[in-house]
């Protein structure tokens, strides 16, 4: 499917949810009105029956669209993260001529690809998915693993197990530091604020995490520091 037939695809689908949002919100608010003036004892006056089914109508509305909306707002937040710009792909080079040539293409579709299955992988650590989920910012290595410029001196290494499904993301720092499994964002603001702050950072332990008594001292020692 061509960019301009997602675009379109993309627009009518959008065009579809609002509709659907807003004859939720008229058939609720008919189906209000209605049940509101026959519900209404017949000896009541037509100004109040109307008033009521007025009443009524605004409530019904407001319900179902209330109830419509726990079904468009996934499918709007999907129709976001599949919009046509995130799945334009680039066109695959032309066949090679060399073995040399052919190596080089796939050296560097191996380090596209390490660099997107990082990204893509990133929603375990970065539940906001609106920083590591940037691929430009991953860059990807011959051996398929990959690493996210965090600052000076400090990356986030991605690794992955293919046959077992599992990601590994670590921090790693170039000042000769014990390497730190990250499994959650605040590990590593917590880390980068430490290092601002110039305060020693927490070892890895031998099982993988970090030691609990040093993390709770340095939490005491990085109260009130929020941002790096």
């Amino acid at each position: 499917m061509t960019a301009t037939l997602r675009q379109t695809a993309n627009t009518v689908a959008n065009s579809m949810i609002e509709g659907a949002s807003m004859a939720s919100a008229l058939i609720g608010g008919a189906a209000g009105a209605y049940l509101g003036y026959e519900l209404a004892p017949a000896s009541w006056s037509d100004g109040t029956r109307i008033l009521l089914a007025g009443a009524v109508a605004v409530v019904g509305a407001v319900a179902i669209d209330g109830l419509a909306e726990l079904v468009l707002v996934p499918l709007r937040r999907l129709m976001r993260t599949t919009s046509p710009l995130r799945t334009t792909r680039a066109s695959a080079p032309a066949p090679a001529a060399t073995l040399d040539e052919a190596l080089a293409q796939v050296v560097t579709a191996t380090e596209e690809d390490a660099a997107r299955r990082a990204a893509n992988a990133s929603f375990r650590i970065d539940d906001g998915d609106n920083f590591l989920r940037d691929q430009d910012r991953w860059r990807g290595y011959e051996d398929g693993e990959a690493s996210f410029y965090l600052a000076p001196g400090v990356v986030l290494h991605h690794r992955a197990e293919r046959e077992e499904y599992k990601h590994h993301f670590t921090l790693l720092t170039g000042d000769g530091e014990q390497p730190v499994a990250i499994t959650g964002m605040e590990q590593i603001r917590h880390q980068l604020a430490a290092r601002a702050a110039g305060l020693p950072t927490v070892p890895v332990t031998a099982d993988g995490d970090v030691d609990g008594a040093k993390a709770d001292a340095l939490d005491d020692d990085l109260t009130g520091i929020h941002s790096v």
